[in-house]
């Protein structure tokens, strides 16, 4: 992805020096990663945690002084100013494609924090994985989360970094729109199995979201290289409820995904990619089995 030299966010809060350092081995905050990927996934951490039972050891990290500040600069120091950049790039998009549909585009602030971090929507640790907080209108992540998805689950590439970025920068646009609130509003009224339809029906649009971005970005800054769309496409592959399932329980239970199956996923991705029209995402109308 071609990124550097190119305009970063003014709506960054760096908070990663303000959380608890890291000395030597990562050893319990391992599991807690872990975790964070589960929930991003909306797996079961137990199912990602037995898919990890026999990988190797994560490696050391860099040191830090008394008072938590690191003693040689961030090893993500790049990776910050990466995601700085993606942010950039879906203010201007966005911006530009809520004008057309005469509406204002607020754009959301990205936090970058270490370990844990409080937000309007409560306390969370790294646990909780990327997330957006309506609340404060805010997207959450601690940059630990993209080795882990390298390396445990296999979706390496700047790409597949950026969709994630995207996919919840969708959930701040769906947001905007009013749809969050209208889902959370109808899964207060339905059982647990409607409840969950409805937060796949969320996240595949966020999906479409991320890829309605990608296709902008792609015709105002040709940011794509050889091998990005597979790299976003993989991402997608790999975190679908019906393989993280398949790879921990050896078997589905469809009743339970939140995030849709990883066909789904790249479908939604593509679509959002090939159209750009932010109108052809209504995952809403469509019958749950077409999804």
């Amino acid at each position: 992805m071609r990124w550097q030299g190119r305009r970063q966010s003014d709506n960054i809060d760096d908070r990663r020096s303000a959380g608890p350092a890291r000395v030597g081995l990562r050893g319990g905050l391992v599991v807690v990663v872990i975790a964070a990927i589960a929930v991003f996934l909306g797996a079961d951490p137990r199912d990602v945690l037995r898919i990890m039972q026999n990988l190797p050891a994560p490696q050391p990290q860099v040191q830090v002084d008394g008072d938590g500040r690191n003693a040689a600069p961030q090893p993500d120091d790049e990776l910050a100013e990466f995601v700085s950049v993606v942010l950039a790039d879906t203010e201007e998009v966005w911006t530009e494609q809520f004008a057309r549909a005469g509406k204002t585009y607020r754009k959301p602030k990205l936090v970058l924090f270490r370990d844990q971090v409080r937000s309007a929507c409560g306390f969370a640790s790294a646990a909780s994985g990327p997330f957006y907080c309506p609340a404060d209108q805010q997207v959450y992540i601690d940059l630990a989360f993209y080795q882990d998805m390298k390396d445990k689950l296999g979706a390496p590439g700047d790409f597949a970094q950026a969709y994630v970025i995207a996919h919840e920068v969708g959930h701040h646009v769906q947001n905007l729109l009013g749809v969050s609130e209208d889902v959370h509003a109808r899964q207060q009224r339905v059982d647990k199995v409607e409840a969950n339809e409805l937060s796949v029906r969320l996240e595949l649009q966020a999906d479409f979201l991320a890829g309605v971005w990608a296709h902008h970005a792609e015709q105002k800054w040709q940011i794509l290289e050889q091998g990005d769309i597979e790299e976003a496409l993989n991402a997608a592959t790999a975190i679908g409820d019906d393989r993280l399932q398949q790879q921990s329980r050896g078997t589905v239970v469809p009743e339970s995904f939140t995030h849709g199956t990883s066909q789904q996923r790249v479908r939604w991705f593509t679509r959002g990619l090939k159209t750009g029209d932010m109108n052809a995402g209504d995952t809403f109308s469509v019958r749950y089995s077409d999804l």
